[in-house]
């Protein structure tokens, strides 16, 4: 974004766990300059810090079209990821994932600046795990516990009824790519009831799904939102194509707004409750 400790309370077993993890520090002396890197962490910090502790989010949380917390985001300084910026704030933990690893990678701790590095996570535990590490190292395991109990009932919730009928279903990201075996939201749409095309096209991870792809092969159910009032959204350009419009009428757009796409955390509850409700829909509409 050590990662399925599940926190309750602080025994042995929980603290032996944060010195395996690195982080025993971060339980004794909370941070109280973060400065985070990364989208999707930045969600997660929103959630589970205090505001006061928070210096700065990445600028990608800002933009509406592409995150889920751009509102809040905006009341928090951002920077774009630079060495100077960040050294600049005098943070205590930087929390990094992908975007700006490459420049600031053994930049940090020349300056003595703790960095907290994350990967991309590809399922809901590994998600669930990112919450639970990033709540202890801001000093506030409660309120991942918290959260990661939240996200959990989003997910049971979302599960369809016993009995049910799944759907063949694609979400259709920006510039027609597709998230396919491998990825969380894969996973997010299996909990939710639909089977991901994708694996009828033989995709693995993200990929690009061609137009011809659908035009041959479409799946029951296409998944695409739009990004912002007004906008047109590339796939909605796609979809507008004179081949897809005569396809049978099994082919069924559904809205899955493409702020949910990107990241997990706190974001797969909203995610969740968007597929259940694109199943239901889905649903009513073939019975009609």
């Amino acid at each position: 974004m050590g990662r399925r400790l599940v926190f309750g309370g602080f025994g042995l077993a929980a603290i032996f766990g944060l010195f395996g993890l690195g982080i025993v520090s971060a339980v004794a002396a909370p941070p109280r300059r973060i400065v985070s890197l990364n989208p999707c962490l930045d969600g997660i910090l929103l959630q589970v810090a205090d505001p006061g502790q928070i210096m700065a989010l990445s600028h990608y949380s800002r933009d509406p079209n592409q995150s889920a917390i751009a509102e809040a985001a905006r009341r928090y300084p951002f920077t774009w990821g630079t060495a100077e910026e960040v050294a600049a704030l005098k943070p205590d933990l930087v929390l990094i994932s992908g975007m700006g690893t490459v420049e600031l990678n053994g930049v940090l701790p020349h300056l003595n600046i703790r960095q907290a590095d994350f990967a991309v996570p590809d399922t809901i535990e590994e998600s669930l795990a990112q919450v639970q590490r990033v709540s202890v190292l801001v000093g506030h395991p409660d309120r991942g516990a918290a959260l990661i109990a939240r996200i959990r009932a989003a997910v049971a919730k979302a599960a369809p009824p016993v009995g049910e009928p799944r759907l063949g279903a694609l979400i259709y990201e920006y510039h027609g790519l597709a998230s396919g075996p491998g990825t969380l939201m894969d996973e997010l749409m299996q909990r939710a009831g639909f089977d991901n095309f994708a694996r009828r096209y033989r995709m693995s991870g993200t990929g690009l799904v061609p137009l011809e792809s659908l035009i041959a092969d479409p799946p029951q159910v296409l998944l695409a939102g739009r990004m912002g009032p007004g906008e047109p959204l590339w796939a909605d350009r796609e979809l507008s194509h004179p081949i897809l419009k005569s396809l049978p009428t099994r082919l069924r757009r559904e809205t899955f707004p493409e702020q949910l796409m990107f990241c997990g955390g706190p974001s797969i509850i909203p995610a969740m409750a968007a597929l259940a409700q694109a199943r239901e829909n889905a649903l009513k509409g073939r019975s009609q």
